[in-house]
């Protein structure tokens, strides 16, 4: 099995900061652009990953680039976003229906 540190750095990390560390996969890819990881993580852990204003986010990414540079591979990670995640917001449809219905009046 060859090794991942990258891959390891980032599992080791998002479990530390998760609720929910058993819902954590990371998925690695290697191709002419360099490592892509793919981070999974539960629908509830996300706003701790992303962080306020993504600073968290923006952090974790400094550091696998980091540790992707001491093993000489350009690393980039990629947080999905978790099924039933945000969609369009119930706010935004219904601030829509309420300028419709003062249309109507």
């Amino acid at each position: 099995m060859a090794k991942e540190p990258d891959k390891d750095f980032l599992e080791y990390l998002i479990k530390a900061l998760v609720d929910h560390p058993t819902d954590v996969t990371v998925d690695r890819k290697v191709d002419e652009m360099g490592v892509l990881l793919t981070l999974k993580v539960h629908a509830e852990d996300m706003g701790q990953i992303v962080g306020k204003g993504g600073t968290t986010a923006r952090a974790i990414r400094s550091l696998v680039r980091i540790v992707g540079l001491k093993n000489h591979a350009r690393v980039n990670l990629k947080i999905e976003e978790p099924e039933g995640g945000r969609g369009p917001s119930r706010r935004e449809s219904s601030r829509e229906q309420g300028d419709l219905d003062n249309l109507n009046l």
